[in-house]
This record gives C-alpha cells, sequence and structure tokens, in this order.
C-alpha cells in the first residue's frame, strides 16, 4: 500500500490543462513525437519554454509541440499567443516526459518547437527529404485536428 512502483505511475491517468487544445491523438501524438525525435537527432529543435518563445521572437517558422500536462499551467499559456501572432502552428501532446523522450532529453520539457532549418549550418538532402516529409505529415493532420476545433 505504501509506495507506489514504477508500472503503477506510468498507468496513472494524466491530468490535461483545460486549455490543451488543440490535443494530438494517438496516431497524431506518435508521429508528431517521431517528428520531435527526427528533429532532435539533426539538431533542428528548440527545447523549452525560453528557448522556443526567443525563437518565435526571432522569427523563426516551424511546429510548436506544447505539453497538456504543465503544472502550474501559467508556464505556458503565453506559448499559443505567440503561436498565433507568429502563424506558427502547434498542438498539444498529453505528456511533458514524452515529449522530452522524444527530444532526447532526461528532464521533462514543456514544449518544444520543431524547426524547418537548422540554426546552423545545412543538412544533406536525403536527411532534409525524411524531416520534410515528416513535417509536412504532420503538419497536415494538425491543421484537420484544429479545423475541426471550430
Amino acid at each position: 500500500m505504501g509506495s507506489d512502483t514504477e508500472a503503477e505511475k506510468k498507468r496513472a491517468p494524466v491530468a490535461l490543462a483545460p486549455i490543451a487544445k488543440p490535443l494530438a491523438g494517438k496516431k497524431l501524438c506518435k508521429r508528431t513525437l517521431k517528428l520531435v525525435r527526427r528533429a532532435s537527432d539533426v539538431k533542428c529543435l528548440k527545447r523549452g519554454v525560453k528557448e522556443v518563445v526567443k525563437s518565435i521572437r526571432r522569427g523563426n517558422k516551424g511546429l510548436c509541440v506544447i505539453a497538456g500536462n504543465i503544472s502550474p499551467i501559467d508556464v505556458i499559456t503565453h506559448v499559443p499567443i505567440l503561436c498565433e501572432e507568429a502563424n506558427i502552428p502547434y498542438v498539444y501532446v498529453p505528456s511533458k516526459e514524452d515529449l522530452a523522450t522524444a527530444g532526447t532529453t532526461k528532464r521533462p520539457t514543456c514544449c518544444v518547437l520543431v524547426l524547418t532549418k537548422p540554426a546552423k549550418g545545412e543538412l544533406e538532402e536525403e536527411v532534409k527529404e525524411k524531416l520534410k516529409t515528416d513535417y509536412d505529415q504532420v503538419l497536415t493532420e494538425v491543421a484537420e485536428v484544429t479545423s475541426s476545433m471550430f
């Protein structure tokens, strides 16, 4: 009765923030996290609220992925507004832990920005094509989810 095991903790339902809309479904969540993983591998990812806000204000474009189980919620409430002002699509995923794992970080992450091109240097054509394909696929699904909200 005393302590929870790892398996019991993982099965506990995630408390989502009330503003977590558009929330990715299972399929979109899986594809989005795959895109985050691929972007992280090729250094096209900004992690954390501070880095994401700085990138958006500098005019970088991409897809913003925000965790839905952030507490306190005030930490990320301004990010969707910034994204909308900059015409950057955004989507919520249920877990900050899964987002951190996909972004190859041990620390849970509130939000990440998947950039369309790396901050420094250029990518190889093959890597660039794979990233672009995944990015476009996720972007169309995010657009569908967003349009069904309104």
